[in-house]
This record gives structure tokens, C-alpha cells and sequence, in this order.
């Protein structure tokens, strides 16, 4: 009976084992192909053409062009390879400025036409406008509508996913705003939490430990939002008087509430590893002459640093990932930081406050799937690096 039930048992958890790795490799794979989907969409929006007159030589615009064109950021054709004049641009809702009702029609039918011939008499126009509603015989050219290329998207500098007519899907901001608030919290939060390490490990008396010890790794359970709604209330606005910002939300915001995060993990992590240096080393440093200060930063550290640099390296992975504090703090401006001071935007701050307005299926889904992509190679790697380190201090203790 006892075997029948030990067999039942294996059975369950191998099943159980099997249906969890395989959910797990179909979410990725879903993850993947969904982002990997943003790469066959087109730059101008679905439906749509951008219409110039047949003397235009003007082919091809990038983007970012476009989105200059229409913004009237680049207002000669000579700027984008093009002749000596001016561009007019045109959308559809522009029409009753040419022409009247009676001229339309009344449902109007005759829009198509007279766009055409309106662009025909415009040489430097550039027209904005449904592709059904150009007749097939028009006698203007297209703008090529090529795909999305991978360069413009991971190298691009501007994150304007609703912008017409071409939005725009460059996640440089986005990585670098999550780098950077991530950078900046580990730099803060890495003094702290050695030194809290240090001191209930190597300094703190046993009851002490007893207390600050459950009380630090409760903080581990606190949801984000209650720290995002602590930074938004007493960081934000002691940053904004202490640095004389026009707004709290910051980088720096950011990190500081990351940084008080990552701590709980950080401190945890580091003071186990410590507790488990060798007493014999203690010891026989205290033997040799040394003080108990040196003891603890010439033995008991360097013996602990694998250990310690994983505990670093967990509080990494909390920063990065972060999605609502971070969100709540960080003003939200999507645009490559040049200070800790200025609001900046992370990749799962960016994927919580879109995805719930992206259609499905398309570019602005697609490519809130590929930041997901990114995010989780930039988590991959974190693990890795924990069980690189891991390992080694395993070979080291052998």
C-alpha cells in the first residue's frame, strides 16, 4: 500500500512538473511571437497612404520624417532628398478647408476626386488620407510603405506609439530610463544595506537581531503600490523643494523608493552569508592581533562576497522589474534621460499604463510585447548572473 501510494505521489508531482514547464516555455513563446509581430507592420497607419504629387521625386521617408513632416518640423522637401519647395501637408479632416459641401457632396462621394486634383495642383502637398477613398485611376504617388525595421525600433530615440501618421516605437528611452533608475537605486540602496548587513550580522546583540532581523524581512511583503503612494507623498515633494524642480517626479524619485525596495532582499541575503562565515576565521584573525573591525572588513566580508554580490544582484532584479511604484514617481516622460533629476519612463511602467488601451493585435500591442521581450532578457541575465555567483561560491566552499 505504502509503495501504491508513493508511486501515486511521484506520478503527481512528475505531472505536475511537466505541466508547469510547459506552460511556462508556451507563455514565452507566445511572449515572442507577439513581439517578434511588430516587425511585419507597416510604418504608416493600416488603411492609410500618404498621397504626392506624380513631379514629387520623393519616395521613401522614414518614421520619423513623417512625423517631422506633419509636426511642420521639416517644412522643405529639399530637406528629405527632395526638391527646392515647401510642403503643404493635408489630413482628411482638412478637406471642408478646400472645398464646400456642395463640391463634396452629400455623402461625399466626390472627396476621392477632388483631393486628387488638389494634389495634382499642389506640387509640394503631401496627403494624409484613407487608401479607399483615392480613386484607382488617380494620377498621384505613394510614399513607400515599408515594414518596421529592427534598427529604427531599437535604436529609435522617440516612444510616440499613437503618433499618425507614422507612429513611432523607439525603446531607447524606455531602456534607458529603466537602466538608469536601476543604476541610481543600487548606488543608493548598496551602502545602506551593507552597513545594516554588517551591523545585525557582526554587531547587534542577540536580541537586537531577534527584533530588526523579522522586521526588515517583513518589509519584503509590503506591496508596491504602498511605497509608490510613500514616494508620491513624502519623497516627491521634499525633491522637488530640495533640488528647486519644476516637478517632484523624477529619476531620482525613483530610485530612492527602488532603493528602499531592494533593501529588505539586499540586507537579508548579505547578513545570511555573513552569519555563515566560519567561526575558525573569526577566530583566528581575533588570534593574530586583528581588531573585530578588521575582522569583519579583511575576513569575514571577503569570505562572504559571493554571497553578498547575490544579494546585490537580487536587489537588481528588483529594481528592474518594478512596475507601480515606479510608475507613481517617475513622471512618466518617455525620453532619454540626461539627468537623475528630470521625469524619465521605465519598460514595466510603460507596459502597465498601455496595454490596457493598445488594440489587440496591433503595432502598439505588438510592440508592448516586444519591451516584455526585452525585459525578460534583462531578467535573464540577472538570474544568471545569481547562478554564476552562486556556483562559484559553492566550488569555493568545497
Amino acid at each position: 500500500m505504502k509503495k501504491i501510494f508513493e508511486t501515486i505521489v511521484r506520478g503527481l508531482l512528475t505531472c505536475s512538473g511537466f505541466v508547469t514547464s510547459l506552460v511556462i516555455l508556451l507563455i514565452i513563446g507566445f511572449l515572442f511571437t507577439e513581439g517578434a509581430g511588430l516587425f511585419s507592420e507597416r510604418v504608416i497607419e493600416e488603411g492609410y497612404v500618404l498621397a504626392l504629387n506624380k513631379e514629387n521625386e520623393v519616395s521613401q521617408l522614414s518614421a520619423k520624417q513623417i512625423k517631422a513632416v506633419f509636426d511642420e518640423d521639416i517644412v522643405n522637401w529639399k530637406e528629405v532628398g527632395g526638391k527646392d519647395m515647401p510642403i503643404k501637408t493635408f489630413r482628411l479632416e482638412d478637406v471642408e478647408r478646400y472645398f464646400t459641401d456642395e463640391e463634396l457632396g452629400d455623402e461625399y462621394e466626390n472627396a476621392g476626386k477632388l483631393i486628387a486634383e488638389l494634389i495634382n495642383r499642389t506640387p509640394g502637398m503631401v496627403a494624409f488620407v484613407p487608401r479607399s477613398i483615392l480613386p484607382p485611376d488617380a494620377d498621384v504617388r505613394y510614399i513607400a510603405d515599408n515594414t518596421l525595421s529592427v534598427g529604427d525600433v531599437f535604436t529609435g530615440s522617440e516612444w510616440f506609439p499613437t503618433a499618425t501618421p507614422a507612429p513611432l516605437f523607439g525603446i531607447m528611452p524606455l531602456l534607458a530610463g529603466t537602466l538608469w533608475v536601476s543604476l541610481f537605486a543600487i548606488l543608493i540602496a548598496l551602502p545602506f544595506g551593507m552597513s545594516v548587513a554588517v551591523y545585525i550580522s557582526e554587531v547587534a546583540s542577540e536580541r537586537m537581531r531577534s527584533i530588526l532581523k523579522p522586521v526588515i524581512e517583513l518589509l519584503n511583503g509590503i506591496p508596491s503600490v504602498v511605497y509608490g503612494f510613500f514616494g508620491l507623498i513624502v519623497i516627491v515633494p521634499l525633491l522637488q523643494r530640495g533640488f528647486d524642480l519644476p516637478v517632484g517626479e523624477s529619476g531620482l524619485a525613483g530610485s530612492i523608493v527602488l532603493a528602499i525596495m531592494a533593501l529588505p532582499t539586499m540586507i537579508t541575503v548579505a547578513e545570511d552569508a555573513m552569519r555563515s562565515c566560519p567561526r575558525a576565521l573569526r577566530e583566528a584573525s581575533l588570534a593574530l592581533g586583528a581588531t573585530r573591525w578588521q575582522t569583519i572588513y579583511k575576513v569575514v566580508i571577503p569570505s562572504s562576497m559571493s554571497g553578498i554580490t547575490s544579494g546585490i544582484v537580487l536587489g537588481i532584479g528588483r529594481a528592474v522589474g518594478e512596475t507601480m511604484a515606479v510608475l507613481m514617481v517617475t513622471g512618466n516622460a518617455a525620453v532619454i534621460p540626461t539627468s537623475i533629476v528630470e521625469p524619465l519612463r521605465t519598460i514595466p511602467a510603460t507596459i502597465a499604463a498601455e496595454l490596457g488601451e493598445a488594440p489587440a493585435g496591433g503595432a502598439h500591442y505588438q510592440a508592448l510585447f516586444l519591451l516584455g521581450v526585452l525585459l525578460f532578457f534583462i531578467t535573464l541575465i540577472i538570474n544568471l548572473s545569481v547562478e554564476f555567483i552562486s556556483s562559484r561560491n559553492k566550488y569555493k566552499t568545497r
